[in-house]
């Protein structure tokens, strides 16, 4: 078994095939000490991992923004103009903003999708990885037992039921970790230290 080391991260605030040409990341290198990881968007890059469920859910919202919303804001926009003075018409101000928000989601999704790295299942139980399972002990003496899904976009987190992005402040302090080592994280209200239990 590797030796455990303690990592300090800083707190911010802020299934299947996959692309062609595309390779995985390489997991981090193991650092001793308190020597710290490379930095982790220099190791993922711009490329936006997600699950293959992830991928479809996202793909047919925006379908559904495309066809069905874009229809519906249409004919609001057009009963809007039939009711007369646009200057003071604040259904049509409503249906513009409407159109706006949606082709803003439109574009957001397009530009999330177009990045998109579909990842399998991650079979790896020897370091944390987008799509790891881990249970983490919370505190000095890991009392607190807490489990997290690690996911690669930020659409498919869901902290208060556990799924955290590998882009987030604990998924940056995990990602690369192995059974045993520590992370203190930094945040607001001062030092947080874990433990990894378990990855499956």
């Amino acid at each position: 078994m590797l030796p455990s080391s303690i990592v300090i991260m800083e707190y911010q605030d802020t299934e299947e095939a996959t692309p062609a040409g595309d390779e995985m990341p390489p997991i981090l290198e193991e650092v001793s000490g308190e020597e710290e990881h490379a930095p982790l968007q220099d190791t993922l890059g711009d490329i936006e991992y997600i699950s293959k469920g992830g991928f479809a859910k996202l793909n047919a919202e925006l379908e559904i923004l495309k066809t069905r919303e874009r229809i519906r804001i249409a004919e609001r926009l057009e009963y809007a103009k039939s009711l007369g003075d646009l200057s003071e018409n604040a259904e049509f101000d409503a249906a513009k903003e409407e159109q706006m928000l949606n082709e803003m989601r439109i574009g957001e999704l397009e530009r999330l999708l177009n990045r998109a790295f579909i990842m399998e299942k991650n079979d790896s139980v020897t370091a944390v990885g987008i799509g790891s399972i881990i249970s983490v002990g919370r505190g000095a003496t890991a009392h607190i037992v807490e489990s997290y899904t690690i996911v690669g976009s930020s659409e498919e987190a869901a902290p208060l039921q556990g799924f955290i992005s590998h882009e987030s402040p604990l998924g940056r302090a995990f990602f690369g970790r192995r059974k045993g080592e520590k992370v203190v994280v930094n945040t607001p209200r001062g030092e947080m230290e874990y433990v990894i239990l378990e990855i499956n």
